[in-house]
């Protein structure tokens, strides 16, 4: 996700609130906020996978394997 394009959501945020938004404006925010919303869950997958947890056991498992046993998430 692009600087540009959050600042466009923002853009259309704003705009929303003043003066109401077009159905072209409507549906590009509709896929900005999808696009924002799968960026946000990769890099909280990212940082998931970098975890690793030390049980008192002293076996050592994943975070990413814990929240997403399958790996459907990748």
């Amino acid at each position: 996700m692009t600087k540009q394009e959050i600042a466009r959501i923002n853009e259309l945020a704003r705009k929303a609130k003043t003066t109401g938004l077009t159905e072209e404006e409507k549906a590009e925010q509709k896929m900005l906020r999808g696009r924002y919303i799968a960026a946000i869950r990769a890099n909280l997958r990212a940082q998931l996978d970098r975890i690793d947890v030390v049980e008192p056991d002293g076996s050592i498992r994943n975070l990413g394997e814990v929240y997403d046993p399958q790996g459907q998430g990748k």
